[in-house]
């Protein structure tokens, strides 16, 4: 699908991702090794890695596509898992996950990507890059696998705050809708308000109120209203952009982690049971590995948070190269699109109107 983004723009002779190294449940060596896996298939990418510099080095030497395009920021301290968000932001500028932030706050690098406690990295980014004017809570969006011809719908939010009213969800299904268009060429994105169910009456107050003002902002915004949506549309085709609070989505998406993770496990059992079964699974391997790709939610790893003077990808704690590389390849599609500009002015733009609605 081709459409019109909300500006054109010029691609940079390179791309510079800065990568905090030491976010992973696997370690900086997965790190490394996501970062050489997307720079094999993008040659327009560089790289600024965030840690250790002694952990660092002998990495990077090994990897013969990481020569001459990544630079070693020393930053001996790390982000644990554990680590409170309050705690990090008050002595946490040693850590590899503040320096990463840092060079995208300077300009450094186009967008930031890590793999660390979202909490932190949420709470850090909002420190060093400030809210875009507008917006009350940030968001954090999502490629949620599909039967749209795209293959994927936007969800927000799915963690970035558990609270949301009216006027924030709101301003997710703009910050949606410009995700949509920016980095999945949609021209007019359908939005979709997640609830129990898709009477109008049903519902709390926040989603009633949120549904009058996304209706009536879609035709100066741009953008379809569909109304409100159930948990099954988050896969389907009904929307292209699926706005919630962050309590609900961020359960939403990892239930759909785990259906992904148990189909596959059930499928290798029952191909598993006997040598006919077995011989059905290497007849059927074709289809097998396109089902695979279709589910695998490594290949859709990456949340961007949404609403700072910043782009910034939260990759899944526990992904491995393939997951890392991923979410580089989000982030570098974001960077060469000048994402957040596009962002920022398609938010600034509604404000107006947004507050009008609201009178």
């Amino acid at each position: 699908m081709t459409a019109q983004t909300d500006h054109s723009t010029a691609k940079a002779a390179r791309t510079l991702i800065s990568v905090d190294a030491m976010g992973g449940d696997q370690g900086p060596a997965t790190v490394v090794a996501g970062c050489s896996d997307s720079a094999k298939i993008n040659p327009d990418i560089a790289f600024i890695l965030h840690g250790p510099r002694a952990t660092l080095e002998p990495l990077v030497a090994k990897r013969q596509t990481l020569i001459g395009r990544c630079e070693i920021r020393d930053a001996p301290g790390v982000v644990t898992m554990d680590d409170k968000p309050s705690q990090v932001v008050r002595t946490g500028k040693d850590t590899s996950m503040w320096s990463t932030i840092e060079a995208v706050k300077t300009g450094e690098a186009g967008v930031a990507v890590s793999c660390g406690n979202t909490g932190a990295l949420m709470a850090l980014s909002m420190i060093r890059l400030r809210k875009l004017p507008g917006v009350n809570r940030p968001a954090i969006a999502v490629l949620y696998p599909s039967t749209n011809t795209h293959g994927f719908n936007v969800m927000l939010d799915v963690g970035a705050d558990i609270r949301a009213d009216a006027d924030d969800l709101l301003r997710f299904a703009l910050m949606g809708m410009s995700y949509a268009r920016n980095g999945m060429d949609v021209e007019r994105p359908r939005i979709g308000l997640l609830n129990v169910g898709t009477e109008e009456h049903k519902g709390r107050n926040e989603l009633k109120e949120a549904f009058d003002l996304i209706r009536d902002h879609a035709p100066d915004a741009g953008y379809d209203f569909v109304g409100f949506v159930e948990g099954g549309d988050l896969s389907g085709d009904v929307a292209d952009v699926i706005v919630t609070d962050g309590f609900t989505g961020n359960v939403a998406i990892k239930t759909g982690e785990g259906t992904a993770n148990l189909i596959g496990t059930r499928l290798r059992e029952a191909f598993r049971h006997s040598p006919l079964s077995m011989l059905a699974a290497l007849l059927a391997y074709t289809s097998l590995q396109r089902l695979k790709k279709k589910i695998d939610p490594r290949r859709v790893n990456g949340g961007v948070f949404l609403g700072l003077n910043g782009t910034v990808v939260k990759s899944h704690g526990s992904a491995d190269a393939t997951g890392v590389s991923a979410a580089i390849k989000l982030a570098a599609q974001l960077a060469d699109n000048s994402f957040n500009d596009k962002l920022a002015a398609r938010v600034a733009a509604a404000l107006p109107i947004a507050e009008r609605t609201q009178q």
